[in-house]
């Protein structure tokens, strides 16, 4: 029996309406294909405009913001004080705590400056930082987290990365809390104000998809070169889920509680901070976890502005082609991301769950026992190690390194392998990337324009179609077509390989939980993965190019595929199931025309979010010779312009937010058509 009557309770109609809906929306859909055609075919002579936006047409938004920026460092002031003066403030305030951070963790307490400085008070240990961090994996989690936690932080002394490793640490520390704070103070004055959340939404979208690439030169002429420059852009970077989660919880907490708060007469303070923030402490945690990985995911973009540490060690083995010493600084970001991910995700479901709110009463030592075993222990290793400096430093001849290692595998390989890869690598550009970018390089711009209006009228009506079509004008408008043709085609075609290999991952880890459980841990490990660590076998197996681009997007943003798949499948309601096997149904179609059907809505968000990873991990395959608009912003960093690169950086913006906008409204009209809405 077919399937069809599955969903037909799903989505009641009235009788004979669809087929007429359906026949309206091919012809519509026929006609602007068919006006789409004509312009492409017939108009390169007669509408020569259409194809090259006029450069007398353009709009000089580069110069526009760069006359901005320099009267901002410049003239800009505020009564007894410039803006100049307020950035100074600001990163001097940044700057104390970063300082404290650097000298628990790794320089020491100094007194001085420069080389004639003299450190009063060494840092913390290597085993008093273990045994802190295990113990927080053992009060969060248990045994097993702890073991874990412990693990990854002595493999950064065991492998030499220590010192880099607690630079890192400390810039983390410090812009962690700042985003968390900052995320949560906008979130509740958009759940507070609805009008500011609504003006909040489009600020938060670009600073989203905006390449970091792009701000790091205002945040250059702003701050200055260093780690307090690095820490601001680090907390643009990963405020905004901050952010959204914030309104979301606060939105989500039940309407009881609200009650409660006005019935025991709350202040509206009251309410917020000792109602409201505490029931959605669970969800709140999930931002913080949120904006960790995206901190540490900033580690090596940031070390381009002087953050240091093991990010500026991966960015010096990229530029060397260094891959062993890349690939050891590279695991040791792995390794830090790992603990802390545990360690986050692990307070999150503490704090989520029942009864965890510790000894209440008792003598100080019973109410804070980790605390005073953390203390002790700093206090013994630091004694002990004035007098046994394996103590306080990891022994230099205890080190282990697998950089050679890795370097000579990736050398057997070029040697054994280089005509295989250089046939696979030409046999795909001459076939497939090269006749595709020719392609899309030679459509018109206004017709791609109206194209993508109809499509946003047609999924969200005339408001979606005005935000596409005005988005892509200013593509066109600000002189960045060409280059935004190059970006599209490479994600494109980085995203339909990302699909084509995550759907089927994704639909046979659905059907078989160990199978899962194992995708899963690879799945994770490849997020905590920094993006510039793909690039490196890429570059050292097929040189650079697009091909070594694609390559590299693929493996960064495969993950959401799979994930959406698996979680799109697994959301299926079990009776449909059954009853497609009542039914008669056969496995493939119970899997194709209900459960593939069903999760469609999730698999789109799916494709959405896969959009979004491969045109961040664009920006940074810039570094490997691509021409398209991450190579723009990438130039006008190394130039400081600021214009150009936040120019370049907003088309990629704009490129991303028509995608999302359009995927987004077809998802929500499957749904609808579901009836899942």
């Amino acid at each position: 029996m077919s399937a069809r009557s599955h969903f037909q309770p799903l989505a009641p109609a009235r009788e004979g309406s669809p087929s007429r809906g359906n026949s309206a929306s091919l012809i519509a859909w026929g006609v602007a294909i068919a006006a789409f055609l004509l312009l492409w075919r017939f108009g390169a002579e007669a509408l020569k405009w259409t194809f090259d936006y006029p450069k007398s047409w353009q709009i000089p938004l580069a110069r526009w913001i760069g006359d901005a920026m320099k009267w901002l460092v410049n003239q800009a002031s505020f009564g007894l004080f410039t803006f100049t003066d307020l950035t100074r403030f600001i990163a001097s305030i940044i700057d104390l705590p970063y300082k404290l951070a650097l000298s628990l963790l790794s320089t020491g307490f100094l007194s001085g400056q420069g080389s004639s400085a003299v450190q009063i008070l060494p840092p913390l240990s290597w085993i008093a930082v273990i045994a802190i961090v295990t113990m927080m994996g053992l009060h969060a989690g248990g045994r097993r987290l702890a073991l874990i936690v412990g693990l990854c932080f002595g493999f950064l002394a065991v492998f030499g990365q220590w010192q880099s490793a607690m630079v890192t640490l400390a810039s983390i520390l410090v812009a962690v809390p700042l985003s968390v704070v900052a995320g949560l103070l906008l979130g509740i004055a958009a759940y507070r104000w609805p009008r500011f959340e609504k003006a909040l939404t489009p600020v938060l979208d670009l600073m989203q998809t905006i390449p970091v690439f792009a701000y790091l030169v205002p945040i250059l002429f702003l701050f200055g070169f260093g780690p307090t420059a690095a820490v601001v852009a680090t907390l643009i970077y990963a405020m905004p889920p901050m952010t959204r989660i914030s309104t979301l919880s606060l939105h989500s907490v039940p309407s009881e509680i609200h009650d409660l708060g006005k019935m025991i007469g709350c202040t509206r303070r009251q309410m917020t901070w000792r109602v409201l923030v505490p029931s959605a402490k669970d969800s709140l945690m999930v931002g913080v976890n949120q904006v960790i990985m995206l901190s540490l995911n900033m580690v090596i973009i940031a070390s381009m502005i002087g953050a240091g540490g093991l990010g500026f060690d991966v960015l010096a083995a990229l530029r060397r082609l260094d891959i062993g010493a890349g690939l050891e600084s590279g695991l040791a970001i792995v390794a830090l991301a790992v603990a802390l991910d545990r360690l986050s995700q692990a307070y999150a479901e503490r704090a989520g769950a029942p009864g965890t709110t510790g000894i209440v009463g008792g003598s100080f030592v019973a109410r804070n026992p980790y605390t005073l075993a953390a203390l002790a222990i700093v206090l013994l290793t630091g004694l002990a190690g004035l007098a046994l400096p394996f103590v306080q430093t990891y022994p230099e001849s205890l080190r282990l390194s697998t950089g050679s290692f890795w370097s000579n595998v990736v050398a057997w390989i070029n040697v054994n392998f280089f005509d295989t890869f250089e046939a696979i690598k030409n046999a795909v550009l001459l076939n497939v990337l090269v006749p595709f970018k020719r392609f899309l390089g030679g459509l018109p711009w206004l017709g791609v324009t109206g194209l993508l209006a109809f499509a946003g009228y047609r999924l969200g009506g005339i408001r979606l179609a005005l935000v596409v079509s005005i988005l892509a004008f200013l593509i066109a408008a600000t002189g960045q077509w060409e280059k935004a043709t190059i970006t599209v085609y490479l994600c494109g075609i980085s995203v339909m390989l990302a699909m084509l290999i995550g759907i089927p991952i994704g639909i046979l880890a659905a059907e078989r939980e160990r199978l899962w459980s194992w995708v899963r841990v690879i799945i994770d490990t490849l997020q905590t993965l920094p993006s510039f660590v793909y690039l490196m076998p890429a570059v050292m197996l097929f040189r650079v190019g697009d091909f070594t681009a694609m390559i590299a997007v693929v493996a960064y943003s495969i993950v959401p595929a799979i994930r959406y798949t698996v979680h799109g499948l697994t959301k299926v309601d079990p009776r449909l199931i059954e009853a497609g096997r009542a039914m008669g149904c056969t496995p493939w179609q119970i899997l194709t025309k209900i459960k593939l059907k069903l999760a469609l809505p999730e698999i789109m968000l799916g494709l959405n979010q896969t959009i979004m990873f491969a045109l961040s991990m664009l920006v940074i395959t810039a570094l490997v010779g691509t021409r398209d608009l991450g190579q723009e912003v990438y130039i006008a960093l190394t130039k400081a312009d600021t214009g150009r690169g936040l120019v370049a950086g907003l088309a990629v913006a704009f490129i991303a937010i028509i995608a999302d906008r359009l995927i987004s409204a077809g998802a929500a009209r499957t749904k609808a058509r579901l009836g899942l809405a």
